[in-house]
């Protein structure tokens, strides 16, 4: 028996990936990414739902702490799951903000940005300040 032969037998083409023409490839990539996309979307809603039933007993983080740990979602789909969720609560705290840029008040100018605070988080590692979450 040649080496080739039984090469063949332990590893038979069909379990191997076998090449695929460039126009499949590309829409193999579009329905993969079309699939991830559905999951994420899914994630997030089943965390909102989670987010929702448990305010009573715990924040919106820690919720969706839960919601990733109890899933046993991997790491870096969690992380896309987790900020996409914080994405879809914080759009029901900056409606002004979209008013006013739609009603012309907010030209985009420096002056009309939030001052950043890079100093002032600088400046407060070493004191006693602490962070309050929701």
């Amino acid at each position: 028996m040649s080496m080739p032969a039984f090469l063949r037998r332990l590893f038979p083409e069909r379990i191997f990936r076998r090449k695929l023409e460039p126009a499949a490839e590309r829409r193999l990539r579009l329905a993969q990414a079309r699939a991830e996309e559905a999951i994420i979307r899914a994630h997030v809603d089943n965390g909102l739902m989670f987010v929702d039933t448990l305010a009573e007993d715990m924040t919106f983080d820690r919720a969706i702490d839960a919601y990733i740990r109890e899933m046993a979602i991997p790491e870096p789909l969690a992380s896309t799951v987790a900020t996409r969720t914080l994405v879809v609560l914080g759009q029901d705290l900056v409606p002004y903000r979209r008013r006013a840029v739609e009603a012309g008040e907010g030209t985009g100018a420096p002056e009309d940005r939030p001052r950043l605070r890079i100093n002032d988080a600088s400046q407060t590692r070493g004191g006693q300040r602490t962070i309050k979450r929701a």
